[in-house]
Order: C-alpha cells, then structure tokens, then sequence
C-alpha cells in the first residue's frame, strides 16, 4: 500500500470515529487532563492524524501558535455550565475536541 493510500485510509478510520457528545460526557477525560481542545478553524481529523503519527513538530507548531491546547480550570467550568455538543474523537490517551464556531 502506498504512503498516500495508507494516509488516506488512516484519514477515513478517524473521520468515522469523530462524533459529537456534550461536555458533560467528556468529565472523567477533562478530570484527568486528557482533553485537547482544537480552535474551529483547524480540521479536528487533520489534527487527529498528526497526534496518531506522533508528529511532534507538527502538533508542536499549533500549540505555540495557540491552535490546539489544554482546557483551562476556567474554560472547563464554563463549558459544564453550558455543556454544548462538542465534536470529538479519541487518539488514545487523548480525547480531541472542537467546539462549534460562533
């Protein structure tokens, strides 16, 4: 198999896996830190791939440019106040999530 067939199939298993669930849901992931907040403006399953294949420049890159980032104490609070519907999707041990944009 090719390198882009592979991308491609791994692209198609994590786009299946994504779905919504509310914030609620994602308490036990949040509790333990688990939870990685995606901003709208990114692909949740482009950012999925990058974590699966352990491309540390990469993730690196939107972390310092503040794409993608832990949930602060703060943000986890209003978001159970609210429990909107995330999308999410596991890359185990963690728990990729984006809001709805505004």
């Amino acid at each position: 198999m090719s390198v882009m067939a592979e991308l491609d199939a791994l692209r198609e298993e994590i786009h299946a896996q994504t779905a919504q669930i509310s914030w609620r849901e994602l308490q036990p992931h949040y509790a333990r830190g688990a939870v990685i907040l995606v901003e709208p403006g990114m692909s949740l399953v482009d950012a999925a791939i990058e974590l699966r294949q352990d491309n540390k420049a990469c993730f690196q890159g939107w972390i310092d440019e503040g794409k993608i980032g832990g949930v602060s104490d703060e943000l986890g609070q209003q978001l159970f106040e609210l429990d909107p519907m995330v999308w999410a999707v596991v890359v185990a041990p963690w728990v990729l999530v984006q809001r709805q944009a505004n």
